[in-house]
């Protein structure tokens, strides 16, 4: 059983009938789930990842203070404290998890807030520039069991959804990290005899290309500890995560390096194939960088379009 399984039992077992009993008037417009920070909240705990903030425990996701005030949060936040103190084996945490509260009572707007900087997922140019893809996995992970009014459901389906010109923004510079770093810089730091510059290249490469997977797949890319695994779920390239910790992983000697630059075109190859198909490019070569400058030219803002190609990364 995983996180998010142990969270919602708990909730239907016990959460879901204090609400009811305590707090009907709140049925209406609450939010009851499972999201945010912590492997659970992407479903990939496991044992080495419960060693500490995991518990049977949800979120209750309240509106802003017009609709529901303190004092009934603060009743509610006294009644879901004296829910069961284990369930299914599990014990509660009984002092503050690393990092703040992950469960419990949640103003839906202080969630947001946390990870964007917006309260209702109402993002500037400026704010999708920078924020970085694992703000916006954790905004937007996890599983909703209810949400009757829709409000908090409607916020993490905006920000799913990304502007198409901010993707063509990211998408142009990660592609140019890309051919950079792997096309032209790794070689080069070969020639000069700088195997570990050269290996620096490759990690460029790679999570460049990482971020470019994951944008060509309209998916947020979660914390890097978690990314080969969210990678190899995705519907297109998912076995580019064993490609790229090839790439990783190996040694720049003997006849690894000719091996390597290879599985770097490769790469190259694919991406630009998905750029194709996508008709994000109009570029007809295997050089990432002209389809980075074609994927840019396509911005339709013009102030956007006109701004440094890695104002995104």
């Amino acid at each position: 059983m995983n996180g998010i399984e142990l969270a919602r039992g708990f909730y239907e077992e016990y959460g879901a009938p204090m609400i009811r009993e305590q707090f009907p008037e709140l049925e209406p417009i609450i939010a009851v789930g499972l999201a945010g920070g912590g492997s659970e909240c992407f479903g990939y705990d496991d044992e080495i990842s419960r060693d500490h903030d995991f518990e049977p425990g949800f979120c209750l996701f309240l509106p802003e203070e017009d609709l529901v005030d303190r004092q009934v949060c603060f009743r509610l936040e006294r009644a879901y404290a004296k829910l069961p103190k284990e369930y299914l084996g599990f014990q509660r945490q009984s002092i503050g998890p690393v990092g703040g509260n992950r469960h419990g009572v949640i103003r839906m707007g202080d969630f947001y807030e946390a990870r964007t900087g917006s309260r209702d997922g109402r993002l500037t140019t400026s704010q999708w520039l920078s924020l970085p893809s694992y703000s916006l996995a954790e905004a937007t992970n996890g599983e909703i069991f209810r949400d009757d009014l829709g409000l908090f459901s409607a916020v993490r389906a905006s920000l799913r959804n990304m502007p198409e010109d901010i993707r063509r923004k990211k998408l142009a510079g990660n592609l140019l990290l890309m051919a950079q770093a792997g096309q032209y810089n790794y070689n080069r730091c070969l020639a000069h005899g700088e195997t570990g510059a050269a290996q620096l290249a490759a990690i460029d490469f790679c999570k460049a290309a990482m971020q470019t997977v994951f944008l060509l797949n309209r998916v947020h890319m979660p914390y890097y500890k978690w990314s080969f695994r969210a990678m190899r779920e995705l519907p297109k390239f998912p076995n580019l995560a064993e490609t790229l910790e090839f790439l990783l992983t190996t040694e720049n000697t003997g006849d690894l390096p000719e091996t390597k630059y290879l599985v770097i075109e490769d790469v190259a190859a694919m991406i630009i194939g998905e750029l194709m198909e996508q008709k994000l490019t109009k570029a007809v070569c295997g050089d990432l960088e002209k389809h980075a400058y074609s994927v840019n030219d396509a911005i339709a803002d013009p102030d956007l379009r006109n701004r440094n190609i890695f104002a995104a990364v």
